[in-house]
């Protein structure tokens, strides 16, 4: 007996700084709904949880010292908290709710452009005049087929009529065509009638035929080529 008093004595110094304590709780938004997900970290342990789909987390603690508990989720503001465990109670409950962060963003500006001299693409530049010198009333490709990579062929060969284009090989199915950035191509064949345009080039200021892939991001038919009309100047 001499020596369990003294036992009892160092297991009573040994216990409390092994005895742990359980934190739960639920995380929500200003209006209460649960967030699935948000993490629940201690720093000062480097532990931490996950919310489940309720909000509710549980999560083991040191019962004794003072802890800082921080509350996170995507487009929520973090919110710290410090408790303190201890006096006897084995379960914290720490309900947390957290507020939604603001973000201002600086305005988007989306604007279709062609390419420039330094662009680093393949392209061709068919200008009102040169238009104007070879148009008699044929449909457009007819007007571009004197351009790089360019085969043209006709039904009627006269280039009146249903008139087909290749642009390095690829068909007209893979060239996208837009009039003043506005897409043309067929929605299900990706095709172009350009029979349903009579003479478009007479109302053209310029045409450019972008080789390969270009800056148009109007559709997936710029896999192969970009035919950008732009149409007459109304305030030259």
């Amino acid at each position: 007996m001499k020596f369990l008093f003294p036992l009892l004595f160092v297991f009573a110094l040994i216990r409390p700084a092994d005895a742990q304590a359980v934190l739960t709780g639920t995380v929500t938004d200003p209006e209460g709904r649960p967030l699935p997900g948000a993490s629940v970290l201690i720093p000062s342990s480097n532990t931490g949880t996950t919310t489940d789909e309720a909000g509710r987390y549980r999560l083991a603690i040191q019962a004794e010292g003072r802890l800082e508990v921080r509350y996170a989720y995507l487009g929520y503001r973090e919110e710290i908290r410090e408790i303190q465990p201890g006096g006897g109670k084995d379960i914290l409950v720490l309900d947390v709710r957290l507020t939604q962060k603001t973000f201002l963003l600086d305005e988007l500006e989306v604007s279709a452009t062609k390419a420039q001299g330094l662009s680093p693409f393949t392209y061709t530049n068919i200008s009102k005049e040169d238009l104007s010198a070879s148009d008699f009333g044929q449909d457009a490709p007819y007007l571009m087929r004197w351009t790089p990579s360019v085969v043209v062929t006709s039904d009627a060969g006269a280039g009146v009529g249903y008139t087909g284009i290749r642009i390095r090989g690829t068909d007209a199915s893979r060239i996208n065509v837009t009039i003043n950035g506005v897409p043309l191509n067929d929605a299900e064949s990706q095709q172009v009638y350009w029979v349903d345009l009579p003479d478009i080039a007479g109302s053209a200021q310029e045409i450019q035929i972008q080789r390969g892939v270009g800056t148009s991001t109007n559709g997936a038919g710029a896999f192969g080529a970009t035919i950008n009309v732009e149409t007459n100047n109304l305030h030259p």
